[in-house]
């Protein structure tokens, strides 16, 4: 690879405003609940009347037959919270352990897994979705807001039908009212032209669920705000714009379940529905590592190897699986064992860095069906774990003991949400594959500001030997540095499931994954040690460990600390 600066001179940034953007939100929000709260605002959103059903919509995500046994026994697990409430018991009658739980709880999450065990599953949803109404089924801030509506209208809409047909005949008029008020609330919420793709989606579910001509009316509505909102979700590569990779998962699965049931309705269905279903599953492809799962980038977890291929098993291609997410700004490196992904790209800005990270240039790295380098796995269900989207937990470098950028917090994390806040910095890259030769160099300027130095990472996988060789820089920036001196650490986060030890020599360390493969990481760097960590897995975290390689930078000289992860008995070379 070429010596060439991959970043020129600093640009003129334009300081960061939130609160522009907070006094905006306040003025609509307060502006809607004046609106929804006023008497007889019900009555706008009952007609025209819906009467029953069209088609049962199905949502391609598998079940969990476990889940759905600890549901009907009373016992609600969400966002890493309990609350039991015995056999038959209401959850909506007594407070919910966390904000988390309510939101997930209010989703109605739990549908799905008791619709999917049949017979009693049905019943107990049935009943769930009769108490909610009867709390709840008027407006309410919370209730009906943004955060959990667009969720319960598309839960509501792939269970509504079952609970109907094995419930009285009443039960499906009611029903299909409760879903009607609740996708047409939906469409009168301020615009979010974030999430406007995933809100869509789900009404025009609703609307394909519903007979005419409530059914009718909403798709008429919906369908083209879906497609104005998935110009803007889905890039050309198949990413999601928020650059979660979990995000473009879940936006795929609901893209699915609207291309059936419109299917099954006898309409054909978007071409921009179309294209961005394929664009999503390819996309998928690539940020899939070979333990079948995602890679842990940008506020999104690993998600599960049978939910990943539930997405992708309407995918008959067989095609080679791109290197590069050019949009998403992704790059895959592969040995013959080794898989490589790095995020080579600034965390999403704006109304969608409610759930990035500030992690440039992390990598996560599978051998075989072994994850063993991985990243915090942070996602948006974790309101109370911020602490996680910071530069420490990521697999990269972090300077002193700060990070690249941070969440907001107090008035504006509640009026924007919890976006990431600093200014904005680049990232660059440059790749180069030449038989069996694997480059990526890339390079970020979020610590300039602060610090004066530049992040560079190079990345080299010989794909004959099965090895990944890394070499982090930290170079001055401008023409007169300051001499000064600080602390740096360079990550590697763990999978819970790797088995670490580190070698007599304090500069070597053995990993070995569930099948018992061995991997030596071995580095230059001054100080090498093994420390806590933690994994997010389904929002609950999971205790691990990371490896920390630590120095002390220089910001009027270069520093270079070199790594290397090979086969355990392979042919040494030198770092």
């Amino acid at each position: 690879m070429t010596d060439q600066p991959l970043l020129g001179p600093v640009p003129i940034r334009l300081p960061h405003l939130p609160w522009v953007a907070a006094a905006a939100r306040v003025a609509a929000r307060q502006a809607a609940v004046e609106s929804f709260g006023v008497p007889g605002y019900g009555l706008t959103l009952a007609f025209p009347k819906a009467a029953g059903f069209a088609v049962a919509p199905r949502d391609f995500r598998p079940g969990d037959a476990q889940s759905a046994r600890l549901l009907l026994s009373g016992r609600y697990h969400f966002a890493g919270a309990l609350l039991e409430v015995g056999r038959g018991g209401d959850p909506w009658n007594r407070p919910s352990p966390t904000r988390a739980f309510a939101v997930e709880l209010h989703r109605f999450a739990w549908l799905p897994h008791l619709v999917r065990v049949g017979g009693p599953g049905v019943a107990e949803g049935l009943r769930l979705v009769a108490s909610w109404a009867d709390t709840f089924g008027a407006w309410s801030p919370f209730a009906w807001g943004r955060e959990v509506l667009s969720r319960r209208v598309f839960n509501l809409a792939c269970a509504a039908p079952y609970l109907a047909a094995a419930g009285e005949p009443a039960d499906a008029v009611w029903l299909a009212d409760l879903l009607a008020r609740q996708a047409r609330h939906l469409l009168r919420l301020p615009d979010d032209r974030a999430w406007a793709a995933e809100h869509t989606a789900a009404v025009a579910l609703a609307g394909a669920a519903l007979a005419d001509p409530a059914g009718h009316g909403l798709l008429a509505r919906a369908l083209p705000r879906l497609r104005r909102g998935l110009g803007r979700a889905v890039l050309p590569d198949g990413s999601h714009a928020s650059r979660s990779p979990e995000a473009g998962l879940e936006l795929l699965f609901d893209l699915l379940a609207l291309d059936d049931a419109l299917h099954r309705l006898g309409r054909a269905a978007p071409p921009e529905l179309n294209r961005a279903i394929d664009r999503l599953t390819q996309g998928l492809r690539t940020l899939r590592l070979g333990d079948g799962r995602l890679a842990c980038f940008q506020g999104g977890e690993a998600s599960t190897a049978a939910r990943v291929d539930a997405a992708l098993a309407h995918d008959g291609s067989e095609g080679r699986v791109p290197r590069e997410l050019p949009d998403g700004r992704y790059h895959r490196l592969e040995g013959q064992m080794l898989q490589v992904m790095l995020d080579a790209g600034a965390p999403a800005r704006g109304v969608y860095a409610v759930s990035a990270c500030a992690q440039p240039l992390a990598v996560e790295v599978v051998c075989g069906r072994d994850r063993l380098i991985t990243n915090a796995g942070w996602s948006e269900r974790v309101h109370d774990r911020q602490g996680f989207r910071l530069t420490a937990a990521g697999s990269t470098v972090s300077l002193g003991e700060h990070s690249v950028l941070t969440p907001l917090d107090g008035k504006l994390a509640e009026i924007l949400g919890a976006r990431l806040d600093g200014p904005a910095f680049r990232v660059e890259t440059r790749r180069q594959d030449v038989d069996g030769a694997l480059w990526v160099e890339a390079a970020h300027d979020g610590w300039v500001a602060r610090y004066g130095l530049a992040h560079e990472r190079r990345l080299y996988v010989d794909a004959r030997a099965d090895e990944l060789r890394g070499e982090d820089r930290l170079e001055p920036v401008g023409v007169r540095p300051r001499p000064l001196a600080t602390p740096y650490a360079v990550r590697f986060h763990l999978h819970p499931e790797v088995q670490v030890s580190l070698a007599r020599d304090r500069k070597s360390v053995l990993l070995r994954g569930p099948s018992g493969r061995g991997w030596w990481f071995r580095t230059d760097a001054g100080e090498v040690s093994i420390e806590p960590s933690a994994h997010f897995e389904n929002g609950t975290p999971r205790k691990t460990s990371q490896i920390v390689l630590r120095g002390v930078a220089r910001t009027d000289a270069p520093t270079r600390v070199r790594w290397k992860l090979a086969p355990a008995g392979a042919a040494e070379t030198p770092v």
